[in-house]
């Protein structure tokens, strides 16, 4: 009895089909990110996102099941994304950190304040939230590292609280959204805010690096 062996595929069609698959990835993140970073959740029908993307329903629940496995898809991406842009703050540089942080409001800020808004009756949009808190919390520790570590060990604990009020998003509305501070005089008065505070603390000048 002779059997006749299956075509292995060729490796030119594997990574043209993984790339197809990437891109039809992709295209699904786009078009979930843009109804959820601008509508409220229960206003985003996963029909409306296939369409946008130009595949079935039914593609969109093979690649990431129910509506929430596509947020959380959706909403890790763009909180990767904002993590990249504030790595390259130079640490123990006030004004850099400052800069750094303030583009990526002035950028996102507003789609981040939207998403926020909706964490008491979203569990995972409240997941990723904290996600980010705990993140921002560490960035916060590591861009300012010089301050704290040159403040009495009895205040360093205060002092990073302070410096993460300074530094968070709903400092940034106040003085840009509430108020309409330009870009530049926000940026100056925060860094004058992170100074106060390292000079309030005690904290020794840091040597540089």
């Amino acid at each position: 009895m002779s059997t006749t062996r299956k075509p292995t595929p060729r490796p030119y069609r594997m990574v043209r089909r993984l790339e197809q698959s990437e891109a039809t990835r992709a295209r699904l993140l786009d078009a979930a990110w843009q109804r959820f970073s601008t509508l409220p959740y229960e206003s985003v029908r996963l029909s409306d996102v296939a369409a946008d993307a130009g595949v079935t329903v039914q593609t969109l629940h093979t690649r990431f099941g129910t509506k929430d496995g596509l947020l959380t898809a959706a909403l890790q991406r763009w909180m990767e994304e904002q993590g990249r842009r504030r790595v390259h703050a130079r640490v123990g540089d006030v004004d850099d950190v400052v800069r750094v942080l303030y583009d990526n409001y002035d950028d996102q800020g507003e789609v981040g304040l939207r998403i926020t808004a909706q964490e008491d009756r979203i569990p995972v949009i409240r997941t990723y939230i904290d996600v980010g808190r705990r993140w921002k919390r560490a960035w916060v520790a590591q861009v300012l590292e010089p301050f704290l570590t040159a403040a009495p060990p009895e205040d360093r604990g205060d002092l990073h609280e302070a410096l993460i009020v300074a530094l968070d998003i709903y400092t940034w509305r106040l003085l840009r959204v509430d108020i309409g501070h330009p870009t530049e005089d926000a940026r100056r008065i925060v860094a004058g805010m992170i100074r106060s505070l390292v000079r309030g603390s005690g904290a020794r000048r840091p040597r540089r690096r």
